[in-house]
């Protein structure tokens, strides 16, 4: 029993990690304009605690419409093995990128354990959303963020040096707040190279992967572009699963990138 509840929380940690699967609303931050742009691809490798799974991520940007208006589609596929054991996550945001609202989230979980599925439409003027097996929901805000979204939506934020934000953004409200600190910045060496980076820690209500509340940690590319060229998280027993970015394709259209520092 032992043995299966590590391999569970081994797997959350490596789907929770490549998803950034954070909840949010922002209370007081500034935001910039949107760092990502449709075109936007990257592919990370991800180590998965002392169990020593290895696996990739990628994450995409991409033009689609969603009830006649136009969204950018985001998308993150991971898997990864443990031994003979494989682990896959795989979800969607389609988010409106003029008010950065999500208006549809999709998420499946699969590993030998257990599988999930989530499925959401948003209606943001609303306030409200529904779920494919039928429950409903009130937002506490008219700019509603799923799991994946609050990833891009981090990016925007003037993360200044200590700067602690209280966001409350998740379209359930049962999963806000969520509470991010700016670390400090320093020097990140992952496969794609050498960067300077903006370390900003958060903490995030989850039960489902956590007993109570999950610390994730990210290394933002301290640029025009926000790359989130590291992310880690730990979980209890399995220990610190972490992707590293290997390479990046940049956007149609963004704002200037640092270039990686040879190493």
């Amino acid at each position: 029993m032992r043995t299966r509840r590590c391999w569970i929380r081994c797997f959350a940690a490596g789907s929770l990690a490549a998803a950034a699967l954070l909840p949010g609303r922002d209370a007081g931050a500034q935001e910039a304009s949107l760092p990502c742009r449709p075109g936007e691809e990257l592919i990370y490798r991800s180590k998965l605690g002392r169990l020593s799974g290895s696996g990739k991520g990628v994450m995409r940007v991409e033009e689609d419409t969603i009830r006649s208006s136009s969204a950018y589609l985001l998308s993150f596929d991971f898997e990864t093995k443990v031994g003979p054991l494989r682990v896959e996550a795989r979800s969607r945001s389609w988010l409106d990128p003029e008010r950065m609202a999500a208006l549809r989230f999709h998420k499946h979980e699969r590993h030998p354990l257990a599988s999930k599925s989530e499925e959401v439409e948003l209606y943001p003027a609303e306030r409200r959303w529904r779920s494919a097996e039928g429950l409903e929901g009130r937002s506490e805000t008219d700019a509603p963020l799923d799991e994946l979204s609050f990833l891009y939506y981090i990016r925007t934020l003037d993360l200044r040096d200590g700067a602690v934000y209280v966001i409350e953004r998740h379209f359930d409200p049962q999963r806000n707040p969520v509470h991010v600190e700016v670390l400090g910045r320093e020097r990140a060496t992952v496969p794609a190279g050498v960067f300077d980076v903006v370390v900003v820690e958060m903490r995030v209500r989850d039960r489902d992967h956590f007993d109570g509340d999950g610390s994730f940690r990210l290394y933002l590319t301290d640029d025009g572009r926000r790359y989130p060229v590291r992310l880690e998280t730990s979980a209890s027993i399995a220990g610190k699963a972490i992707l590293e970015l290997e390479a990046a394709i940049p956007a149609r259209s963004s704002p200037p990138a640092q270039v990686a520092k040879g190493g």
